[in-house]
């Protein structure tokens, strides 16, 4: 399984242009629907521009599953915008992209997770909680999330505005595995595991 986590893509995208230059992108903006501030899905949008790459952003809450298979299946990459985590987790349960993107993922596919779309990646999103507000119509009965991974990741870790909030998840979930990431840091995994790569 090919993944690419990070706090904020644009700063580290580059990290793994060779992943992205002149391929499709699958860019789906769906957990930032629902925020103020949105800069970082722009700021990404450039990025892949400027690496060439092809993008075809969909937003998965509101497009039929066959559009979704559709446009991951022609897709080199899928890319997740930052946002809200149980906004995007809901959509992809609720509409089954989540089984879509599994399958995509299995045939080697990369997925790029900001934010949002790297928490995803855990076994549960609840220990997020208090840095995304569980949406009122959230409709899963419980806080699973896609577990690819065995661990957590905890974005812009002591970065503001999350300083405080990043403190206090890494005291109180000190018993998860959790992986703080700041904002020039990704997480590359591949089929031999997972490593932390930094841009200076």
């Amino acid at each position: 399984m090919k993944l690419f986590l990070c706090s904020h893509f644009s700063s580290v995208g580059s990290l793994i242009k060779e992943e992205i230059e002149n391929k499709k992108v699958a860019f789906i903006p769906t957990a930032s629907l629902r925020e103020g501030y949105i800069g970082y899905v722009g700021s990404a949008r450039k990025l892949f521009k400027k690496l060439g790459a092809i993008v075809t952003e969909i937003d998965i809450s509101t497009e039929a599953y066959s559009t979704i298979q559709s446009v991951f299946e022609n897709a080199d990459v899928i890319y997740f915008t930052g946002g809200n985590s149980f906004f995007l987790m809901d959509q992809l349960r609720k509409t089954g992209a989540d089984g879509l993107l599994k399958k995509e993922l299995e045939n080697g596919k990369l997925m790029i997770g900001e934010s949002a779309g790297a928490i995803i990646c855990a076994p549960s999103i609840q220990y997020i909680e208090q840095m995304d507000e569980k949406p009122e119509d959230y409709s899963q009965e419980d806080d699973a999330g896609l577990d690819l991974i065995d661990f957590y990741v905890l974005p812009h870790y002591l970065t503001a505005p999350f300083k405080k909030v990043t403190e206090k998840i890494m005291t109180e979930f000190s018993d998860l595995n959790l992986c703080p990431i700041n904002n020039r840091q990704g997480i590359v995994i591949d089929g031999e595991g997972s490593k932390v790569i930094c841009k200076d």
